[in-house]
């Protein structure tokens, strides 16, 4: 556990550049919401000072100013500190502005149900993807991620298709920020993974996931072609392999996500 959140700290906290430019009462306060994540809502104080690497008496009255203002709270039952209903307030905002979802969101709830399985929107930034909307299909039995998660860049069909929509400096810098914390052996892995999305893109318009996060889910992914407000778009499609008859995943699912995307993008009227 430890090990784990030490991993957290080094995602969460920002580094010595950005903190000089930032207020730094500011950056601490939100490197203690940042340290909660979907898959762990609830630390404890001493996880908490593990994961910001703050001092325990800046933590506490960090702590006690993000309870008052409805941030955080201490659960009793849990003995531990949980993110409070102001958080969701604060991301109502932003998934009011994000339009694409809105438009989205019926034609991808018809593609979740053609596949049995699991759509989502997802959001890139920076060295940060993030689900934005996520549709499940009647017979889905795929696990069901949060809206506001994060994606992992390297290992994931998605992560592969908003690398291959930046510029080549920037896919630079993000690829070997989705590595810090890997052994660098497995920059040449991934290097490879993103020729061969290239030549699934060339060839079929999507990236292919090929197993890597989860061996018994298929998933193709779509980026749009342009971001939208500084973010980049991509679209994924899930199914269990048990559900997949031959060669479906490019014969069908991924001609149907395609489509969907270049929809959305007329009706957005986002430009190549």
């Amino acid at each position: 556990m430890d090990t784990e959140l030490a991993s957290i700290a080094r995602d969460t906290a920002p580094d010595a550049e950005m903190e000089s430019r930032l207020v730094s009462a500011l950056a601490r306060g939100v490197a203690v919401l940042r340290a909660f994540t979907p898959g762990r809502p609830e630390l404890s104080l001493k996880e908490l000072a593990l994961v910001t690497g703050l001092p325990k008496p800046t933590l506490v009255r960090l702590v006690d100013t993000l309870c008052e203002l409805g941030l955080l709270r201490y659960s009793e039952r849990l003995s531990r500190y949980v993110p409070g209903l102001g958080m969701l307030t604060l991301g109502a905002p932003a998934l009011a502005r994000m339009t694409v979802r809105q438009v989205a969101r019926p034609l991808m709830q018809a593609l979740a149900d053609h596949i049995r399985g699991q759509v989502a929107l997802i959001a890139g930034y920076r060295h940060t993807l993030t689900y934005v909307e996520i549709v499940h299909g009647a017979q889905s039995v795929l696990f069901r991620p949060e809206v506001g998660g994060n994606i992992s860049l390297s290992r994931t069909a998605s992560g592969r298709a908003y690398l291959l929509s930046l510029p080549a400096q920037a896919r630079e810098a993000y690829l070997l920020q989705g590595l810090r914390d890997s052994d660098g052996s497995r920059r040449p892995w991934l290097e490879a993974r993103l020729a061969q999305a290239e030549r699934d893109m060339a060839e079929h318009g999507v990236c292919r996931s090929h197993g890597d996060l989860h061996r018994e889910i298929e998933t193709v992914s779509v980026p749009f072609r342009a971001p939208v407000d500084g973010e980049f778009w991509t679209l994924a499609a899930s199914v269990g392999k048990f559900n997949l008859q031959g060669d479906e995943l490019l014969q069908d699912i991924g001609p149907r996500a395609v489509t969907l995307v270049r929809t959305v993008e007329t009706a957005m009227n986002i430009a190549p």
